[in-house]
């Protein structure tokens, strides 16, 4: 069945596919049954518990999909374990112009330099607000665009406080391209107040309603060796409660050639898988098992979602390869994997 949904899908431009395919998600997780998970995904008891939440299965929807926060309750029906929304930005603003979007479908992969398009965090909690909560659910921020550098702290905080109740955990997205200059926040001594602040405030966050939030990162994969290990120094100093490797790259690893490569954003799925990994293999080396890494980046079969837990991942999270592969590639790697997890 999917093979025709997308084939009909693709006949669209890539982002008009994309709000199509969110405006049905959202219309369908309005109904009971999505709540419920897909048969043969719905592990909890043989899962130990990550960052203290019991993730049903170690397979997530990473941030990007689902921007605005309108159709989490189908992806669980889908077989995800968890899903992560956003990002989400203080204000509303449009992204990019369009388009900004394109498929480079002979490599399975995409180019998208969105920008954050977001509705802005009071529309994006009355949307999470209208759905059920059947998922665990990571909120992924970000800085608005207009908003500059020495400001971002401020915007990653207004976002913290406002989904914080929402929020099963909380991702601080520094790592997208598309938002000029947000990767500078990588870089040792904006990182370490960035999280200083944000550390800060979630504990009094924590004081104040009696629940203590985890915090993740959202780190690029074109970040070199020494940059990986000062930020996995920073994590322990601020005490994150965990990092996600990958987001997209501004490299075209395999993908020189096609007509698409030279337009402008970042590359995601399949020629990501490899550097992707290096990063997920890095922090492992570095951290062990004393930091749970979300691994993410060229997931499209079970081969390459076994190479991502080889290398120190606990949890994974899929895009590009969903829609490239469909949704049967959740119960595909489950089943080959053995539902693997490190405790």
């Amino acid at each position: 069945m999917y093979p025709l949904i997308r084939s009909l899908l693709f006949r669209l431009d890539p982002e008009t596919s994309h709000d199509l395919a969110l405006r049905l998600f959202a219309l369908a997780s309005r109904l009971p049954s999505t709540r419920k998970p897909a048969p043969g995904t719905a592990e909890t008891e043989q899962f130990p518990p990550i960052m203290g939440i019991r993730f049903p299965n170690p397979i997530g929807l990473a941030a990007g999909l689902d921007k605005q926060g309108t159709a989490r309750d189908i992806f669980r029906r889908l077989g995800f374990g968890f899903v992560e929304v956003g990002t989400v930005t203080p204000k509303p603003q449009p992204g990019n112009p369009k388009p900004r979007m394109f498929r480079l479908m002979e490599h399975q992969a995409l180019i998208n330099r969105m920008g954050f398009n977001s509705v802005g965090v009071a529309q994006f909690k009355k949307n999470l607000a209208a759905t059920s909560g059947s998922i665990v659910t990571g909120i992924n921020i970000g800085k608005n665009a207009t908003t500059p550098i020495n400001g971002a702290i401020g915007d990653y905080l207004t976002c913290l406080r406002e989904v914080y109740a929402l929020a099963d955990y909380i991702a601080i997205n520094i790592s997208s391209p598309n938002t000029e200059g947000l990767r500078e926040l990588q870089d040792r001594e904006l990182l370490d107040s960035l999280l200083a602040s944000l550390n800060q405030e979630r504990e009094r966050l924590s004081d104040k309603t009696g629940n203590r939030k985890p915090l993740v990162i959202k780190v690029a994969p074109d970040l070199n060796d020494s940059q990986v290990n000062a930020i996995a120094a920073l994590m322990r100093t601020h005490s994150i409660d965990g990092i996600i490797a990958t987001n997209t790259t501004i490299t075209r690893p395999g993908t020189e050639n096609h007509p698409l490569s030279a337009q402008t954003g970042g590359l995601s799925g399949a020629p990501l898988r490899q550097s992707s990994t290096r990063v997920v293999k890095l922090l492992h080396d570095n951290l062990q098992d004393e930091i749970p890494i979300i691994g993410v980046g060229g997931i499209h079969d079970p081969e390459s979602a076994l190479e991502k837990f080889e290398a120190g991942a606990r949890l994974i999270q899929l895009y590009t390869g969903l829609i490239y592969s469909g949704p049967t590639i959740i119960k595909r790697i489950l089943d080959a994997t053995g539902k693997i997890h490190r405790p």
